[in-house]
């Protein structure tokens, strides 16, 4: 295993790494809201605080060789789950088909105050391309069975 660490996004509080990769896979550390430079809280709207959180782990993303096309599964802790529309909006200025899988959890507090935090965990291994999207495929349908078997 190898500790990624960057000083394009906050240096960890605590007795871990902002990210780490074993084999082909990068575990990135939950981020919140906070400016690197200053290791303080981001002012701003809640829309705001999310932007920073996603510029945080990009920023680890890129630090460990990938970026967020290579993102498997991401995972949302938010203080109030009225705010989940508002981490879609911004997600989608971030990430683009096929999305990362997700989970949303609704938690009673977070370090620092924060009101948002976001894990992410990246694959660096070589891209399967059975798993694009196919065009004109419902989504969600498998695919048609290719008809000349």
């Amino acid at each position: 295993m190898r500790s990624i660490t960057t000083p394009e996004a906050p240096a960890a509080i605590g007795t871990y790494s902002q990210a780490v990769r074993a084999g082909d896979t990068v575990y990135v550390s939950g981020q919140i809201p906070l400016d690197p430079k200053t290791m303080k809280l981001v002012e701003g709207d809640f829309q705001v605080h999310v932007r920073r959180v996603f510029d945080n782990l990009r920023a680890i993303c890129k630090e460990a060789g990938g970026d967020f096309d290579r993102v498997a599964r991401v995972t949302v802790y938010l203080t109030d789950l009225g705010n989940f529309a508002k981490v879609n909006e911004v997600m989608a200025a971030y990430f683009n088909e096929p999305y990362p899988a997700r989970a949303a959890v609704g938690v009673a507090s977070l370090p620092r105050g924060a009101a948002v935090e976001v894990d992410a965990v990246m694959h660096l291994g070589p891209r399967d391309a059975s798993l694009a999207p196919v065009a004109g495929a419902a989504a969600g349908a498998p695919a048609a069975p290719d008809a000349a078997k």
